[in-house]
């Protein structure tokens, strides 16, 4: 037997075993484990989906490592065909169970919340990084290098006086070298052929630049969203600029009303649908070539799929995001409030109403 094998099941055959016969004592598919490595990362999904980026860098400095990542039900979906994942785990008992009953090598937990933070402290571990739970009631720092993120966490002005990424931020707190490799969102058959019915459906026009405009922002920060005027007359313009394009509306269950409207502004718009599950949306983003959206998961999701991006900033940190070179980030000029991470806002015109159809007009012709 080779239990140290990532193909070994113990209760059930493997896949090299179940495709070719295969046995352990001659199977040419054995790979050995070298190292387990634990994730904590619960959410949000979005949060969950751009800390893909870590894995590829993890798995060049521990080659061979099984890497388990615990995080909660609605961003399981995130991982279906990711190589780079061991075993994906939900956030709940069976969480609990997997750290009571295993060890690992590297334990690592990037958010001070404090459920994140209790899971880690029953996860066994030679060497924890990140963050845990203080028995006296309190996140704290595991590692020097992740002080400054968890200042950022508690102090507003620390936060808006940051101007690193968020990926160089979680590397260094990794001890990883070198740049975080894009957020991993992979698409099979089945889904390229679920958008690509789609296209055919509605009749999108892959001939011509394909716009997508994500439309909403999730319900923590509403001003993370841009207007509905100001898409309005982005629609218009689009259409007078490139009429033979199509564009598409993106969006979840709180932009079922705005989308419909949004849909009635122009000849070439099509509502992509806000029922969409995470799998099928991230499918349907891969149909257009640019994208407009605020800090969103669709952002993630676009910028794991390469598509251009122009994204608008207002509440949260422009500086924190890292677009891979393929995209521009707007923010309005003189607001010294921008990156308040505030729920609500009392400034009229808010940040987001600042924002011209001109300047992201102007970001769409860069990029095209």
């Amino acid at each position: 037997m080779n239990p140290d094998c990532i193909f070994f099941n113990g209760d059930r055959p493997c896949k090299p075993h179940k495709k070719f016969s295969y046995t352990c004592p001659t199977c040419p598919e054995y790979t050995p484990i070298t190292s387990h490595i634990l994730i904590i990362k619960l959410d949000a999904v979005g949060d969950v989906e751009r800390t893909t980026g870590l894995l590829q860098p993890l798995l060049q400095k521990y080659p061979g490592a099984a890497i388990t990542w615990v995080t909660k039900k609605n961003a399981l979906p995130l991982f279906k065909n990711n190589p780079h994942v061991y075993k994906v785990i939900e956030y709940g008992p069976e969480a609990q169970l997997n750290l009571l009953t295993s060890t690992y090598d590297l334990a690592i937990n990037l958010d001070a919340a404090e459920d994140s933070c209790r899971l880690m402290t029953i996860a066994a571990a030679e060497k924890k990084i990140g963050y845990t739970w203080n028995p006296k009631g309190y996140a704290e720092p595991l590692n020097p290098e992740a002080e400054d993120w968890f200042e950022m966490g508690l102090w507003d002005d620390v936060k808006k006086a940051n101007q690193r990424t968020y990926q160089d931020i979680m590397m260094e707190i990794c001890g990883l070298e070198g740049r975080m490799t894009r957020p991993v969102f992979v698409l099979d058959d089945k889904e390229r052929a679920f958008a690509d019915e789609f296209a055919f459906r509605k009749q999108v026009n892959r001939n011509a630049p394909v716009f997508g405009l994500n439309t909403g922002a999730g319900g923590r920060w509403v001003h993370k969203k841009w207007t509905m005027e100001g898409y309005q007359s982005l629609i218009e313009r689009l259409e007078e600029l490139y009429p033979e394009s199509s564009i598409l509306l993106y969006g979840g269950p709180e932009e079922v009303e705005r989308n419909a409207e949004l849909a009635r502004a122009g000849k070439n718009v099509i509502d992509t649908g806000c029922d969409n599950d995470l799998r099928q949306f991230g499918a349907l983003v891969s149909l257009c070539d640019l994208m407009v959206t605020g800090d969103t998961l669709a952002m993630h999701i676009g910028l794991a799929l390469e598509k251009r991006m122009v994204v608008l900033f207002g509440p949260t940190s422009l500086a924190e995001i890292d677009l891979y070179g393929s995209g521009i980030k707007i923010a309005p000029e003189g607001m010294d409030c921008l990156c308040c991470y505030r729920p609500d806002c009392d400034v009229r015109p808010t940040c987001m109403e600042r924002i011209s159809v001109e300047e992201v007009l102007t970001a769409i012709r860069e990029q095209l």
